[in-house]
């Protein structure tokens, strides 16, 4: 169990090592110093070394994903592969089945993705999908922003009883974190409206999107829980919206982070997650035009802000998400199928098919605002790359942003040479932004910062004592001109010529060789228990009154995440 990775060019952002020429060293699953002469030798002579990937939001498990590949059949019959001798059969593009999805990621050098939006009353269903996804670990997120006690606990200002249902709610769905998904606006969906402003209230709860957000930051930084919030704003999608998001923002600039270790990793109080969808200016789709300059300006001045961009792939896709209202507006401006899901007193959910195509205007102006936000937004460590999988697209087209964003050259030829619509260049800055990321670039936003973002403290780095989650690809970063080879890019950061996971090589030039069981990462608080219970205790009648469930059933017990790793939080 002992290997030595000889000889790679290793970029590990977390360690500042950039391009340099070293050995890996790896025992019994984790990075070490060194090992013995007994060890395996793997030569990588002049071949990229780096942390293996972590995908800071997307969505992977859980009922939507479920709903999406029955209503989506013709979905399923893309991707097809015949099983092997070590994996399953594949099935699916923009929705994957579940084995398939722990595939694809091992494939393009990922150990680590968030699921980033678990209703708690379908938390079991969740962790029964995450089981059976191999070789990548999973937080989910459970969703808060529409909660009706957490609606209630942020009117009254109940912060000490906030943070204990917080708590308590981890617990009960095995979950990582706080996300926020148009706070009171889902919950307005169930009255057939939404909020459009971030100081619109929830109906019949008399408390606005503002306060809820900002009740859920304080009580996330009073248990030092290892992630920041994690907020889709109000307005996605919508033209004029760059003022929501600003504030929302803005709004929790005056809250400071927690001084307890467990959130001592991340630099944040906030996540904004697919900010692309968060950044339109204009009054319609008739006038609309790119406010990335002004939201990356905001994030360039306020290291408290983190985000992922969501950028768009041009492919068939399947948009779905918590925000059931914007899924509507979608449907009515499509007019293709369309699938409601309402989790009740929790959350919503809708799901619909988007074709974005570089020939329309619209999806050109989302394309080309994703990569600004990535080309303004100065540093690498507050921005991550994702697609909102499978919302802007598929995450295996994670190669693809890569190719583009290392190569200027390659995104003016799609401009001057009409590959994508003229809003590309009439109604947006790219054509003028000539940034390229460098490799040890590359590793922040898909590597380090991702998981310092997350809190996480054994994984996103080369670090003796971390997990030994590693990559490597086939380019010698010494006589390679990513500039002008976006191909090679995409080709090389698709098919890893090494995927390690846990110590375990999982992945040889590009093939799946070994599968091992995922871990389940959530959050235990400890130092709350007598809160935890006192609320519990007394949110059971109304529990019992209106939920068509009895609490008993609503807890994930341990056997439905066989294979924890539980992070540990001294609350107290």
């Amino acid at each position: 169990m002992e290997y030595i990775l000889k000889n790679g060019i290793v970029y590990d952002p977390a360690n500042e090592v950039n391009g340099e020429k070293m050995d890996i060293c790896f025992k019994d699953g984790k990075i070490v110093e060194d090992v013995s002469a007994d060890a395996e030798v793997l030569d990588v002579t002049d071949k990229i070394v780096m942390p293996a990937g972590v995908d800071p939001h997307a969505h992977v498990a859980g009922p939507k994903l479920v709903v999406g590949r029955l209503y989506r059949p013709e979905d399923e019959r893309r991707g097809v592969a015949q099983k092997t001798k070590v994996t399953r059969a594949e099935a699916g593009f923009s929705i994957p089945s579940c084995p398939t999805t722990g595939y694809r990621y091992s494939r393009m050098g990922y150990g680590t993705v968030c699921e980033a939006a678990m209703p708690p009353l379908e938390a079991k269903h969740t962790h029964e999908e995450i089981n059976t996804i191999p070789n990548i670990d999973i937080n989910p997120l459970p969703l808060f922003g529409n909660n009706w006690f957490v609606m209630e606990y942020a009117r009254e200002n109940r912060i000490d009883d906030l943070a204990a249902f917080i708590a308590a709610m981890l617990r009960v769905s095995k979950g990582y974190g706080v996300k926020i998904v148009n706070p009171c606006g889902s919950e307005a969906w169930g009255w057939g409206m939404n909020v459009h402003g971030y100081d619109d209230k929830a109906p019949y709860f008399d408390v606005t999107s503002r306060e809820v957000v900002r009740a859920l930051a304080k009580a996330n930084e009073q248990l030092g829980l290892p992630h920041s919030i994690h907020i889709h704003p109000n307005d996605l999608g919508h033209p004029g919206n760059v003022p929501t998001t600003i504030a929302t923002l803005d709004s929790i600039k005056d809250i400071a982070k927690s001084t307890k270790a467990s959130a001592g990793v991340r630099d944040q109080t906030i996540h904004c997650t697919h900010a692309q969808f968060h950044s339109y200016t204009g009054n319609s789709w008739k006038d609309a035009a790119s406010g990335a300059e002004e939201v990356a300006d905001f994030i360039n001045k306020n290291p408290y802000v983190t985000c992922d961009v969501g950028q768009v792939t041009f492919d068939e896709t399947t948009t779905m998400t918590a925000d059931a209202p914007m899924e509507y507006d979608l449907f009515k401006i499509s007019g293709l199928k369309w699938a409601n899901k309402d989790i009740e007193c929790e959350t919503a959910a809708g799901i619909i098919p988007c074709i974005y195509s570089p020939k329309t205007p619209v999806s050109t102006l989302q394309w080309a605002i994703g990569l600004e936000l990535f080309l303004h937004i100065k540093n690498p460590w507050q921005v991550c790359l994702t697609t909102d999988h499978p919302n802007a697209g598929p995450f295996i087209r994670y190669p693809k942003i890569i190719s583009w964003l290392m190569s200027a050259e390659k995104r003016m030829s799609m401009i001057d040479n009409g590959e994508v619509h003229k809003w590309a260049s009439k109604r947006t800055g790219l054509a003028g932004l000539d940034r390229e990321y460098d490799f040890y670039e590359v590793a922040t936003i898909s590597r380090a910062a991702p998981a310092r973002i997350h809190g996480f403290q054994d994984r996103g780095a080369l670090t003796p004592g971390y997990n030994a989650d590693i990559a490597v690809y086939d380019i010698n970063p010494n006589d390679f001109d990513p500039s002008k080879d976006p191909e090679g890019v995409e080709k090389a950061f698709s098919n890893a010529y090494y995927t390690i996971k846990d110590g375990q090589i999982v992945v040889k030039d590009g093939d799946i060789v070994s599968t091992k069981q995922s871990h389940t990462i959530w959050t235990n608080v400890i130092g709350y228990e007598e809160e935890e219970k006192q609320i519990i205790d007394s949110i059971m009648p109304f529990f019992t009154q209106y939920y068509s469930v009895k609490w008993e059933n609503y807890q994930v017990h341990d056997h439905y995440v066989p294979n924890p790793t539980r992070v540990d939080v001294e609350a107290k």
